[in-house]
């Protein structure tokens, strides 16, 4: 059975506007300035002469270094001249970005391990932090909404029908694959537990709502498809069919009692 990744571009289409807004590294939007630690503003405070910050002497000649136990904290070296900054609030220093690259980053592509200290928060009504991404719904049914956070303004955003927000991957997900997430609350469908998943697992059930969606069940956990526009789902032969072919559907969408969906969700039209 492929993957969400290489069936369905959804999760990337989900994060694309996010991405646009905050992504640290990317190519045209505002990237947040790292803070002089002791400065009244957003830029960096440089420290006097001699090669020291704060009495920080600068490991080498040029470079960015982690100061202490303090993850969203750094050491900018040039020339010898060492100058203490601080991250935004949200990113995280990584030891790891490439000079070039914009050094304060999401904590989930940042290694924190022995620099577990963190500057105080600074929420505001929509952010728990002035960056960053965080899911809305604090429900475990509620999975699908999640909001992305520039300067304390938060952006709120859905994933593609079927999808859940995954706060480990800052991405969009199947909802079994989301610890956070109860699948079957989120989805209103529960796998029947009735022994007749094929042998690799998995079992294919039309939706009880819409005939053009369907469920695949994955070891027991339920992942909503939809099919294409002219088509629905026909359970005798466990693909996406064309509407005429299935008879009851044909039915209910020629009485507009379906929403006809498309999108970029439809697996290959054969069985698993």
């Amino acid at each position: 059975m492929a993957s969400c990744s290489s069936t369905c571009a959804a999760p990337a289409l989900a994060l694309l506007l996010a991405a646009a807004l905050l992504a640290p590294g990317g190519g045209q939007q505002r990237r947040p300035a790292a803070a002089g630690f002791g400065g009244g503003g957003g830029g960096a405070r440089g420290v006097g002469g001699g090669g020291g910050a704060g009495g920080r002497a600068c490991p080498e000649r040029n470079g960015r270094f982690p100061m202490g136990g303090q993850c969203d904290a750094y050491l900018e070296c040039e020339d010898g001249e060492a100058t203490e900054k601080l991250c935004p609030d949200g990113l995280l220093f990584n030891a790891a970005a490439r000079h070039y690259a914009y050094p304060c980053q999401y904590p989930v592509d940042v290694d924190c391990e022995g620099r577990s200290s963190l500057q105080p928060a600074q929420p505001t009504e929509d952010c728990p932090h002035q960056y960053g991404y965080f899911r809305e719904g604090r429900d475990a049914g509620d999975c699908g909404r999640f909001v992305t956070c520039v300067d304390g303004r938060g952006f709120h955003l859905q994933c593609p029908e079927g999808l859940a927000f995954s706060e480990d991957t800052l991405r969009c997900d199947w909802p079994d694959q989301v610890d956070s997430c109860d699948a079957e609350a989120f989805l209103g469908f529960r796998c029947p537990d009735d022994g007749s998943a094929a042998a690799d697992g998995y079992r294919f059930y039309r939706s009880p709502s819409d005939c053009q969606k369907y469920f695949l069940c994955v070891s027991g956990r339920p992942r909503l498809y939809s099919c294409a526009e002219d088509e629905a789902f026909n359970e005798d032969i466990g693909v996406c069919d064309g509407v005429e072919n299935v008879t009851a559907c044909a039915r209910q969408l020629s009485g507009g009692g379906a929403k006809v969906l498309g999108g970029p969700t439809q697996p290959p039209r054969r069985r698993f």
